[in-house]
Formats: C-alpha cells, sequence, structure tokens
C-alpha cells in the first residue's frame, strides 16, 4: 500500500518539526515547501540522512516549486510571520493574508484532492481566507489551534496538581486568540471536575494563563513564537486524518449554522477522520460561556471583515 503523501507549505521552525515528526513517526512521505531557494532541500536532506537512526524509512524531501504537491494527502500550512515581543496574532493579518491567497492558490491548482489543515495566524482569519480562495468543501479545510490552546491548558492544571497530563482533559472553544473561552466545567482529571481539585481562584489564573500563553512563549523567546506544541497539535489532528480515529478535538471549523454561527471559522469540538471534518459536535454552554463564546466569534467576525478576497 502506498504511504500517505504529506505537504508541509512553510520550512520555518514549525514547519521543521512536523517534518521530523511526521517523518520519524512514518506517518507518510513528507515533502517540505518554501519559497527560500535551498531551505526546504537543506532541512529535507538533513532529516532524511537522519532517518536511519530513527528507524524510518519514508522519503524526505524539499521544493520551491508548488507543481511538486501534486498527489498531496494531506497539507499542511504554516507559511506566514511569526509574531514578536508585543504584537498579537492580529497584527500579522495583513502580511499573512496575502501570503495565505497565493498558497490558497497554489495548493488548489496542484493538490486538489488534500485534506488541509492551516496552523498560520491569525488563525480564524487564515482558514477562512484558505477556504474561500481555494473553494475547497469545508470538510477538507480546518484549523489547528483548539487542540494547542486546550493542551495548554492541560499541562497547566497537570502541573498544579501534579499529576500526569495524560488524565487531564479540556476544552478551549471560540478564536484562537485572547478571547478563546476555556470551558473550566469541562475540564477533568481522570473524569473528576477538576473545580473538585482547584480553588476557583486557582482555576482564574490557569484560565488566564491559557489565554495569554503564546504570548508567554513569544515574551520569552523574543525572536519568534512557539513552534514545537503547534507542530505536535497538527501532528494529533494529522494522525486521526490519516489513521481515521474519528478523535473529538478541537479544531477551527466552518460553522453553517451551530452554536448559532454562520458561515465563519471558529474553534469547535468536531470528529476527525478520513474525510476531514466528519461532524461539528455540539456542547451545552451554561450562561457566561455562552457569552464568552459569542464575543470570541464576533472578533473574528470583526478580523474576517477586514479581509480583502
Amino acid at each position: 500500500m502506498a504511504r500517505p503523501k504529506i505537504a508541509l507549505i512553510g520550512g520555518g521552525n514549525i514547519g521543521g518539526v512536523l517534518a521530523e515528526q511526521i517523518a520519524y513517526r512514518e506517518l507518510g512521505d513528507v515533502l517540505i515547501f518554501d519559497v527560500v531557494e535551498g531551505m526546504p532541500q537543506g532541512k529535507a536532506l538533513d532529516m532524511a540522512e537522519g532517518a536511519p537512526l530513527a528507524g524510518s524509512d519514508v522519503s524526505i524531501a524539499g521544493t520551491n516549486d508548488y507543481k511538486d504537491l501534486a498527489g498531496s494527502d494531506l497539507v499542511i500550512i504554516t507559511a506566514g510571520l511569526a509574531r514578536k515581543p508585543g504584537m498579537s496574532r492580529d497584527d500579522l493579518l495583513k502580511t499573512n493574508l496575502e501570503i495565505m491567497k497565493s498558497v490558497a492558490k497554489g495548493v488548489r491548482d496542484n493538490a486538489p484532492d488534500a485534506i488541509v489543515i492551516v496552523i498560520s495566524n491569525p488563525l480564524d482569519a487564515m482558514v477562512y481566507t484558505f477556504k474561500e480562495i481555494s473553494g475547497f468543501p469545508k470538510n477538507r479545510v480546518v484549523g489547528m489551534a483548539g487542540v494547542l490552546d486546550s493542551t495548554r491548558f492541560r499541562s497547566f492544571v497537570a502541573w498544579e496538581l501534579g499529576v500526569s497530563v495524560e488524565d487531564v482533559s479540556a476544552l478551549v472553544l471560540g478564536g484562537h486568540g485572547d478571547t478563546m473561552v476555556p470551558l473550566v466545567r469541562y475540564c477533568t482529571v481522570a473524569g473528576v471536575p477538576v473545580s473538585q481539585f482547584l480553588s476557583s481562584d486557582q482555576i482564574e489564573a490557569i484560565v488566564q494563563r491559557t489565554k495569554g500563553a503564546g504570548g508567554e512563549v513569544v515574551g520569552l523567546l523574543k525572536t519568534g513564537s512557539a513552534f514545537v506544541s503547534p507542530a505536535l497539535s497538527a501532528i494529533e489532528m494529522a494522525e486521526s486524518i490519516l489513521h481515521d480515529k474519528k478523535r473529538v478535538l478541537a479544531c477551527a471549523c466552518l460553522c453553517e449554522g451551530e452554536y448559532g454561527v454562520d458561515g465563519l471559522y471558529v474553534g469547535v469540538p468536531c470528529v476527525l477522520g478520513a474525510n476531514g471534518v466528519e461532524r461539528v459536535v455540539e456542547v451545552e454552554l451554561d450562561e457566561d460561556d455562552r457569552k464568552a463564546f459569542d464575543a470570541s466569534v464576533e472578533h473574528v467576525r470583526s478580523l474576517v471583515s477586514q479581509i480583502d478576497l
């Protein structure tokens, strides 16, 4: 059976971790695309030479030509500028919009049957842009955000309690930015609500840290933004699609009536399988969560309204 072909658009920090993880986990053959000549080829060659030590038999290649995307089963897009200290994800809109337009055309024209995961920021606006330009069906275009926000939430809870991160479940919905909505009442530790372990003040501190987690990393790095955790979050989504696992993960999906949202990409739980987004899962929101979610949706709407396609 032929291995899946996985194309990575953007060979920077996230693209590099993605390529390494995909190759060494043997999820499929890897193609790194970047506009910088030699860079994706160099990274690919370096990884390919290390592959025997990881016991990996997949092919790893780099290219500057969209034509090489032909036959891709899955495309993961990280192209765009990263945040610098003092910048919000929204500040990247203008620059990354132009990049995303050309990426969407390149993927549309060369890999028309692929499922696409978008990581570029501002996420909700970028995945919307890709969908509009490419004309791909909504099940084949999904954004990575909620998995990352949820894993940050899980990490902070686990560290606070001194328990395994594997036993902490969490769900973060809404836009990928300062308005995201960590759903405290759906956060559990081995199935037990987190409110039985932590005070409301402790939980609120974790919620706030989750919302600002990306900025915390940017502030420390000073020269870029998080890249390992976003890459691993996209890998979790890719595995669910490639292995038809049908995991329920928080992703940026095109809502058409779900949660009262129409025509926007926002973070909601969905089932990810061989057909991409197989369905959106609607969970009950209490009054406070609903208010916060609606405010987050409005923020996404205002961002999208600035997009000129």
